[in-house]
């Protein structure tokens, strides 16, 4: 069978998979660029933490695509009933391993009992973001459990300190950092309110097709074929690991890829694989 033969029909075989996990995505709170204009003393900053995007809408855990979290049920029991916003965390630098646990269909809980549930949003509270983090600190203190974690949000005193904190963050094995305007109220979607500051930029892609391979990876993957969100086609075969190479994310599959910045006409520079989404 040709590769391109091939990579169609493993496509083919994850479509129904796709399609019968499909669910309403929530609706949630997306950071926009960190722009070095603008006055950091207003916001407060935590860590960015390179986990998976978990929405508990107080009796249900969903990625960020609406596909149900499949979480033990202990896990979701110790859960408030009252809906959270955060991250599915295993530690720094340990996104793939994370990936593995909470995407297995049937939890394991030695591996769920590992990770932790870093909260850093309340879904639809009132008032300023500044109150919703005493509110979430309170709900991790009230929960006395090691699982459910509240992001520690803390202000900087200028853009010097800002970068010293991002300095340390990445050095010491960190994404990077976000920054939440204090004093902004609950919005959702992709605003000015929330920003992520990273020493490199990434985005999520939709894989729309597959580039067989030549040389060291004739039989194999060559390229990605992404479509962005804004309907640009680019291909992306820097960064893809030999695993992904021999069996490669399906058509319709979303995938991270990083990059250095934009070209003119808005497509990514120096872009390599990061990924396979997670939600």
């Amino acid at each position: 069978m040709s590769v391109t033969r091939r990579l169609l029909v493993l496509s083919a075989l994850a479509l129904p998979w796709l399609r019968g996990h499909a669910k309403p995505a929530p609706d949630l709170v997306l950071p926009s660029l960190w722009s070095d204009a603008l006055d950091p003393t207003g916001y407060l900053v935590s860590e960015k933490y390179d986990g998976v995007r978990a929405h508990w809408d107080g009796a249900q855990l969903r990625f960020r695509s609406g596909r149900a979290v499949p979480a033990p049920a202990w896990f979701t029991q110790r859960l408030p009933r009252r809906p959270l916003d955060g991250e599915l965390w295993l530690g720094r630098s340990r996104f793939d391993a994370l990936s593995a646990i909470v995407r297995r269909e049937t939890p394991v809980d030695a591996a769920w009992r590992a990770l932790r549930y870093v909260v850093f949003e309340l879904p639809e509270a009132d008032g300023p973001f500044a109150d919703r983090a005493r509110q979430l600190r309170e709900i991790a203190t009230e929960a006395d459990w090691p699982q459910l974690v509240a992001a520690e949000q803390t202000r900087v005193a200028d853009r010097a300190a800002l970068q010293r904190r991002l300095t340390e963050t990445v050095a010491g094995g960190g994404e990077g950092l976000v920054l939440h305007l204090a004093s902004a109220p609950y919005r959702t979607g992709r605003s000015d309110v929330v920003l992520k500051l990273k020493p490199y930029l990434d985005a999520e892609a939709t894989v729309v097709g597959h580039h067989p391979g030549k040389g060291k990876y004739a039989g194999q993957l060559g390229a990605l074929e992404l479509r962005d969100a804004g309907g640009r086609h680019f291909l992306v075969g820097s960064g893809l690991p030999d695993a992904l190479r021999r069996r490669p994310p399906p058509i319709g599959s979303v995938v991270t890829y990083r990059y250095r910045d934009l070209t003119s006409t808005g497509l990514p520079r120096f872009a390599s694989f990061l990924r396979v989404y997670a939600g």
